[in-house]
């Protein structure tokens, strides 16, 4: 069943922003894609995996139906067709190898990325929902999730910062660790802002902020993280509350400078952290005794370390990858002689019991126990060298003539439709 596994892929190596803006899908429109595949094709066990950096789409089938899923995202997204030339196809062994590597972080724009785990989980959540996730997708997915748990306890893959915000994250926690309830003041919520409230989210710094020139973007974010949310005209009010400042604010001055925070009252410090390009934080504010200021290049340096470390474990995980993916396919191709195996397990099961009703007719009760567990226990011991020999035989890829020879042997297909 693997060969017949297919994949629209679209990242952000193939396609610029502004079309990955336009193909990008929310759960309500991956919800109704799903519904239009299921209407409009005869694919299954669909998953779409969509993110600021990619939108992909994952189905089995032997028919190609990548004109009909063009022609659904056109429709779901009222967008005119043209996209289509961005699109990857992937198939087989080379679309599962693909899904891991997102999954686990390796294809990620940021190497190690701990939020596209959590994506794919939801894409996967919502095919379910829409009942189009069957076995062989679930099987994918739980052994995709196994095999993160493995990169987790074996290797340092995960181990540090790799992305700025979720650097300025961490050394939030590390600066604060001395303090109860620390207070977070986040400025700005352009891409960089919006993942550090995101990375904050679950965490102990749950005391935070959000502050914006336009506030109805700060309130959207701040619902979604469950945190406050002020304008820039608090700026003031807010840094002086505040035990870390995280400023990722766009302009050619910065906004937090030595002017404002003159009047405030520092009583032992207050950490700000830098992560525009220019600056949005005065690097002179550090004359004010207590006011400590950490930039991009502080942060790169934590970055850098954790993505040399996880290059180094990604020889191991593409090895974990590999075995894992060898033993999924050795279950994709037993999946084909399944249904042999039951209508043969059917098959015996029916002849046993016609011959332990005509052997019960006179039999007494600890008889009849007798009968039947001997019965089960022989009927087993005759389906386990069939059984063995069928998923040898898919191993070797010639499951379909010792298949043939069954059906013919036992008359499988004559009982099935009898019954």
């Amino acid at each position: 069943m693997t060969q017949n596994l297919k994949a629209l892929v679209l990242t952000y190596k193939t396609a610029p922003v502004a079309v990955r803006e336009q193909v990008s899908l929310t759960e309500s429109a991956v919800k109704l894609l799903l519904n239009f595949i299921r209407d409009y094709t005869q694919a299954t066990d669909v998953l779409i995996v969509s993110t600021c950096n990619r939108t992909e789409i994952y189905y089995v089938s032997e028919q190609d139906y990548a004109t009909e899923i063009f022609r659904g995202l056109s429709f779901v997204k009222n967008i005119e067709q043209g996209f289509e030339q961005h699109f990857t196809t992937l198939t087989g062994l080379s679309a599962i190898n693909h899904l891991f590597e997102v999954a686990i972080g390796l294809d990620a724009q940021v190497i190690g990325d701990l939020q596209i785990s959590g994506q794919v989980k939801n894409a996967y959540q919502w095919s379910a929902d829409e009942n189009m996730a069957g076995p062989f997708l679930h099987r994918l997915m739980h052994t995709i999730f196994f095999v993160n748990k493995r990169v987790v306890q074996e290797t340092s893959f995960r181990d540090g910062a790799a992305s700025i915000s979720y650097a300025a994250k961490e050394m939030a926690d590390d600066l604060t660790a001395g303090i109860r309830e620390p207070k977070i003041l986040v400025v700005g919520v352009g891409e960089i802002g919006q993942d550090v409230c995101l990375n904050l989210v679950n965490t102990r710094l749950q005391n935070v902020t959000i502050l914006n020139r336009t506030l109805d973007k700060a309130e959207k974010l701040a619902q979604k993280c469950g945190f406050r949310f002020s304008g820039v005209e608090n700026l003031k009010e807010e840094i002086q509350k505040a035990d870390v400042v995280i400023s990722s604010v766009s302009g050619n001055e910065p906004l937090i400078n030595r002017d404002l925070l003159n009047d405030i009252k520092i009583f032992s410090h207050k950490f700000f952290i830098d992560l525009s390009m220019p600056r949005s934080i005065e690097a002179s504010i550090e004359e004010i005794p207590g006011a400590i200021v950490y930039n991009l290049d502080d942060i790169q340096e934590k970055t850098n370390e954790a993505v040399e470390k996880r290059k180094a474990a990604i020889p191991r995980i593409q090895a974990i990858i590999r075995e894992t993916i060898g033993e999924f396919e050795d279950w994709s191709k037993e999946m084909v002689v399944s249904p042999t195996i039951q209508k043969l397990k059917n098959t015996l099961e029916k002849i046993r019991q016609e011959e332990l009703a005509r052997f019960l007719k006179n039999s007494k009760p600890e008889e009849a126990e007798k009968l039947d567990e001997m019965s089960r226990s022989l009927m087993q011991k005759i389906l386990k060298y069939p059984v063995l020999q069928l998923k040898a035989a898919c191993k070797r890829g010639d499951a379909e003539s010792l298949t043939e020879m069954l059906h013919e042997l036992f008359n499988l297909e004559k009982v099935s439709e009898k019954k």
